[in-house]
């Protein structure tokens, strides 16, 4: 299906198909689909979530199961999963959440919207950080960029007096899509720079050939301002089942 989905342009994509891009971001698999890892750009990523259910703006829900879960339960799950509805609401759990837990045997939940990043006006003002610049810009923050950078670029910073005070990266890719990841300085919150770096490194990404996409958890409110002020694409719900 994937192969398929190449074929189109990216304003084409129907919910189903962004959420089947999505689930490919964001774990790698094997030949039969089964999830083997967090698909991170950087070395040693963690070993996938048990359960990825996919629930499509509009369409049918989709499960996938890490690789060492037994068949039998993955049959008894994917029934269940069958009588789901479409995503209604950006921060709705799906219907049938409880009863997924209680059959994997517990687990941590993570889940919420997801979005593609239409082309967006970007800021003058931007810089994006590379390997050979990063050190000047994080001298009060984000230290730790200076190692992830060569894995998570490309990445767009705004920055303030010398200093990066919001960063948007590449915190997830696969051939086809990149998954951003936005953080923002304690005291620069609430000034919309989030969105400025956001719409930097969306251009960035859809220059190298890749989809931009961006999904957050669903308590994230700020998050989820950040995408309704962009004006980008909700598509669906992803939920992870630890």
């Amino acid at each position: 299906m994937l192969n398929q989905i190449k074929s189109l342009g990216e304003t084409d994509l129907s919910s189903v198909q962004l959420m089947e891009i999505e689930a490919d971001v964001l774990f790698t698999s094997d030949e039969n689909g089964r999830l083997l890892r967090v698909n991170e750009p950087w070395p040693d990523s963690a070993r996938a979530a048990r359960m990825l259910l996919t629930l499509p703006q509009n369409g049918p829900a989709r499960c996938y199961f890490r690789e060492d879960l037994p068949d039998e339960l993955i049959r008894e799950i994917e029934k269940i999963a069958g009588r789901e509805e479409p995503a209604q609401t950006l921060t709705s759990p799906p219907n049938y959440q409880k009863e997924y837990v209680r059959l994997l045997g517990g687990g941590k939940v993570e889940y919420g919207p997801c979005y593609w990043m239409p082309d967006l006006p970007v800021e003058a003002d931007i810089v994006f950080l590379s390997e050979q610049n990063v050190r000047s810009f994080i001298q009060n923050g984000f230290s730790w960029l200076a190692e992830e950078l060569p894995y998570s670029a490309p990445c767009a910073a705004v920055i303030r007096d010398g200093q990066a005070v919001c960063i948007c990266r590449s915190v997830r890719k696969s051939r086809q899509a990149t998954e951003a990841g936005v953080e923002t300085l304690p005291d620069h919150r609430g000034r919309g720079y989030a969105g400025q770096a956001a719409a930097a490194w969306a251009q960035a990404v859809r220059q190298s050939g890749r989809i931009p996409l961006y999904s957050t958890s669903w308590d994230n409110l700020v998050s989820q301002r950040v995408a309704q002020k962009l004006g980008l694409r909700w598509y669906g719900v992803s939920c992870e089942i630890w």
